[in-house]
This record gives structure tokens, C-alpha cells and sequence, in this order.
């Protein structure tokens, strides 16, 4: 089942978390188990905002001794980020088990994100220029105030509500995900991909690392790994088309792009609002017009269909 919606203001930033938030709460009977946002703010030129977690939801029932785990895993992450050379500029504790750090970081982003991501345990949810990745177990709005992310001011935002069917009820297993370990990419998906693993394993022959077995990460890395090689972002994304097997909804953001595709069935639901000043999208109309109660004309885009919108 699943929901994935995005919106994007253009040429304006507004309360995108506030947005993003009724959007999925609108969807949590298409996936009540977890939820997920990547939202986008103004882009920092030369900072990173670093979004990770070192423990699971359920793993903190667990007392005291995942507790002092936890202690020493945050600690083990700020050695290894000083050693780097990465300096934190500002850090706040999400929860117990998850942090957010904007950092100045004039290394190899994947150099970085390995060193830190081997440490057991951590899970490194996004670096970005303007991204910050959140997701956790429960819906909407309780992610929103565990995270407090109704009070995000940005351009743009992705978001995912999931129904558990094929792994664990977990952090690692939600969506949204980001291509690691490129900078500002981001994907939701509703659907199945049938070639994951032949093209996981193209994609890790030319040196990328996969943090799941969850497909829509498979999407996430094989768009950045094209866009690395040259491609704009929409041939990108036709390119997925023809080379992604499978009945497939996806949305994707980079920092200052949203885009849709459909692959050639077109089976999983999309309906679109777009307007001089916005673009909303989303399993179901519901979700749109939690934000735009006025009367509105929607959509459903066609078979194969992909489009891209600037913020």
C-alpha cells in the first residue's frame, strides 16, 4: 500500500514542514507503521546539515546498557567526524537516539559518510547542503512533534508513509532515502522494483554502497549515479524508465528540483495539483487538498510519464 506525497513552492520557501505534515497525516491509513520527510531549506554553501541516528525506536526499551551504548556511540561518531576534519557548527539532540550537527566539511562526502556509517550501530539518514532527512516509527504527526519539524521553513519536500509488507517495522526500513553518499537527493516510491538486485549490484560494481534492501534506495543511488555522470535530472529520471523493471511510482528532490515519474503501466496512483505558485502531488487527493481546501482541478499524469519542477 504505502502513501508518498511532494510539494513545491515556486520561487518561494513557506512552512513546508507544516505542509508536509498534513499531507502524510492525511495518508496514514495507507501506511500507519512509519513515516518519513525529506525537506529542503535554503541551501548552505559551505555547510552540511548531518542528520544520523545511532540506535533504533525499540532498541531503547531496552535499559540501561543500550543507553550507555548509545552514549559511547555518539562519542565514537564525534571522534571520528574531528578526525576527518569536519568541524560542528551547531548540534541538536532529535531524540534519544538521534542527532542533527550542521557541519563545515571540505573532504569527500563519501569518504566521510563511510568512516562514520562503519561504526555499528549508526545510520547516517542524509547529508545535505539543504536536505534534512527525518523518519522514525509512527505517523505523521507524532514523527512531527518528536522531530519538531512543523516549524520547518523551506522550498520543497518529499514524505512517505509506510505499511510494512516485505521487511521490519524499523527506521532502516523507512522511507524516504537518501542516495548515499550524494549530497541533496532524495526518493519516495510507491511500488515494486523486479530487478533490484541486478541493478544493486551494477550500481556497487562502480563503488556504491547500498544502507538497506529496500528498492526505493535502489532508485535514490541509481539517479545521483547518473546525474554524477553528466545527466540533468529529468534524463535521469526518463533513463529509469526503460532501465527500472517493475510497477513503480516514484518522487525525487534534489535541492532545488521535484520530480515525478511513472513507469509504463502506470498501476500505482499519482494525482497532481500545479498552479503558478505551487505543485502538489500524492497517492490521493485527500492529501492535496489538506493544504488547498479551496476548490482545486487535479490530475492523474499519464503512463511513462515524468516531470520536473524548479523551486
Amino acid at each position: 500500500m504505502c502513501g508518498i506525497a511532494g510539494l513545491i513552492h515556486r520561487g518561494s520557501s513557506g512552512a513546508i514542514g507544516q505542509e508536509m505534515v498534513a499531507m502524510l497525516q492525511s495518508l496514514k491509513h495507507r501506511g500507519p507503521d512509519s513515516t518519513g520527510f525529506a525537506l529542503y531549506g535554503a541551501p548552505r554553501d559551505d555547510r552540511y546539515v548531518l542528520r544520523f541516528k545511532v540506535a533504533e525506536q525499540d532498541e531503547m526499551a531496552r535499559g540501561f546498557d543500550i543507553r550507555a551504548k548509545v552514549k559511547q556511540r555518539k562519542v565514537d561518531v564525534d571522534a571520528r567526524l574531528a578526525e576527518l576534519g569536519a568541524q560542528v557548527i551547531e548540534e541538536e539532540q532529535a531524540t534519544d537516539y538521534a542527532w542533527r550537527a550542521v557541519i563545515a566539511y571540505p573532504g569527500d562526502l563519501k569518504k566521510l559518510a563511510d568512516y562514520v556509517e562503519d561504526l555499528e550501530g549508526v545510520e547516517i539518514l542524509s547529508v545535505g547542503r539543504g536536505l534534512e532527512l527525518v523518519k522514525d516509527l509512527g505517523d505523521a504527526s507524532v514523527v512531527a512533534n518528536q522531530y519538531g519539524l512543523k516549524a520547518f521553513q523551506g522550498t520543497h519536500g518529499i514524505g512517505h508513509t509506510r505499511m510494512a509488507t516485505e521487511s521490519d517495522v524499523d527506521i532502516r526500513s523507512a522511507h524516504p532515502y537518501w542516495a548515499y553518499p550524494f549530497s541533496d537527493v532524495s526518493v519516495v516510491h510507491n511500488g515494486q522494483l523486479t530487478n533490484y538486485w541486478g541493478g544493486r549490484r551494477g550500481l556497487e560494481r562502480r563503488g556504491h554502497r547500498f544502507m538497506s534492501n529496500c528498492d526505493s534506495e535502489l532508485i535514490a543511488v541509481y539517479l545521483a549515479d547518473r546525474m554524477d555522470r553528466g545527466d540533468e535530472l529529468e534524463e535521469a529520471m526518463r533513463r529509469s524508465i526503460d532501465e527500472l523493471d517493475g510497477v513503480f511510482t516514484y518522487l525525487v528532490a534534489t535541492a532545488d528540483k521535484l520530480g515525478m515519474a511513472k513507469d509504463t503501466m502506470a498501476a500505482k496512483p499519482m494525482v497532481l495539483y500545479e498552479s503558478d505558485e505551487f505543485i502538489a502531488l500524492a497517492s490521493e487527493e485527500v492529501a492535496i487538498r489538506s493544504i488547498f481546501p479551496s476548490e482545486i482541478d487535479t490530475f492523474d499524469p499519464y503512463d511513462g510519464e515524468v516531470r520536473v519542477w524548479q523551486s
